[in-house]
C-alpha cells in the first residue's frame, strides 16, 4: 500500500466516521458500483488500525468526561463501604457509565441477524432507501425541541432507545451517529449532551468490534512492509477525526445538524438510479 493511499483512507475514515453520512453505506455503494477495493480486503489490520485511529479521536476530545467517569465509579465503590451511607454525594459519572451500559444492550439483540445484515451492503437499492431515510432522521432532528437531559437526569429508558438507534444503525445507509444523536434529542437530551453520549457509548461498541477483527486480522497474516503507510494512514485518521468532532459540535450547536439530509438525499437517488442501471 502506498503512503498516498493510506493518507486517503485515513482521511476518509476520519470525516466519515463521524459526520452523519454512513461510511458503510458509502463504501458498499462504490464497492457495487465501482468495485472499488477497500481497506478491508487485503488489508484488514489496517483497517483496525483505522477504527482504532477514529477511538482515539473520541478519547482525545472526550478525555475529561472520561477520566471522570472512571474516578467517579471508582469513588461510588469505595463509598459503598462508609458507615453513613446517607452522607455519599451524588455520583452523576458512575451514573453515565450505568446509562452507557444501558445504551450497548441493544447491539446483542441483533448478533443472531449479523448475517442477514451483511447481505444488505450488496443490495444497492435498498442502501439508496436507507439513505433517505437517514436524511429524513437528520431533517427531522433539527426540528426536535431540544430538552435539557445530561448524564444526571437520563433515565434507562432513553438510554435503551438511543442503543436501539444503535442497533438499527448497524444497516448500511443509516448512520449511527446521526441516528443515535437525533434519538438523544429525541427522548429531551440537550443536543451537546447527546452527542457526547453518542460517541462515548461507541467506544464499547467499536471496541469491540475491532478486537474481533483484530483476531481475524493477525490469523489472516499482516504485511509487515506495509506497517509505516499504515500507522501513517492512522495518524491521518486521529487529526481528520478530532476536528471532525469539533466541527460536527459547532454545527450541532447552531442547529445545523440537519444540513446533512440533503447530501444524504442526493446520494440516496444516484445509489437508487445505479441500482437499476448496473448489474
Amino acid at each position: 500500500m502506498s503512503i498516498l493511499n493510506a493518507i486517503f483512507l485515513g482521511f476518509v475514515q476520519g470525516v466519515a466516521e463521524f459526520l452523519p453520512i454512513s461510511s458503510s453505506g458509502h463504501l458498499a455503494v462504490l464497492q457495487n458500483v465501482f468495485n472499488l477495493q477497500t481497506a478491508e480486503e487485503g488489508h484488514m489490520f489496517f483497517d483496525v488500525l483505522l477504527h482504532f485511529g477514529t477511538l482515539i479521536s473520541i478519547m482525545i476530545v472526550y478525555w475529561k468526561d472520561i477520566v471522570y467517569i472512571v474516578s467517579d465509579t471508582v469513588g461510588l465503590v469505595r463509598s459503598s463501604h462508609d458507615t453513613f451511607p446517607e452522607q455519599r454525594a451524588e455520583h452523576p459519572g458512575a451514573r453515565m457509565l450505568l446509562m452507557l451500559f444501558f445504551g450497548t444492550l441493544p447491539l446483542f439483540i441483533i448478533l443472531p441477524f449479523h448475517d442477514s445484515l451483511e447481505q444488505l451492503y450488496y443490495k444497492t437499492g435498498f442502501i439508496g432507501a436507507a439513505f433517505l431515510l437517514n436524511g429524513c432522521l437528520l431533517y427531522v432532528s433539527d426540528r426536535i425541541v431540544p430538552g435539557r437531559g445530561n448524564e444526571r437526569s437520563m433515565r434507562i429508558r432513553d438510554a435503551l432507545l438511543i442503543g436501539c438507534a444503535q442497533a438499527v444503525a448497524t444497516i448500511p445507509g443509516i448512520s449511527r451517529s446521526g441516528s443515535t444523536i437525533t434519538a438523544g434529542i429525541a427522548t429531551g437530551q440537550s443536543r451537546p449532551f447527546a452527542m457526547k453520549y453518542s460517541l462515548l457509548m461507541s467506544i464499547p461498541a467499536v471496541l469491540g468490534a475491532n478486537l474481533l477483527s483484530l483476531i481475524k486480522a493477525i490469523k489472516a497474516g499482516v504485511e509487515w512492509s506495509n506497517f509505516p503507510a499504515y500507522l501513517i494512514g492512522m495518524i491521518v485518521s486521529i487529526v481528520v477525526g478530532y476536528f471532525s468532532i469539533i466541527l460536527l459540535q459547532r454545527l450541532l450547536k447552531k442547529g445545523k445538524f440537519g444540513n446533512f439530509a440533503y447530501y444524504c438525499w442526493v446520494v440516496g437517488l444516484g445509489s437508487l438510479i445505479a441500482s437499476f442501471v448496473v448489474k
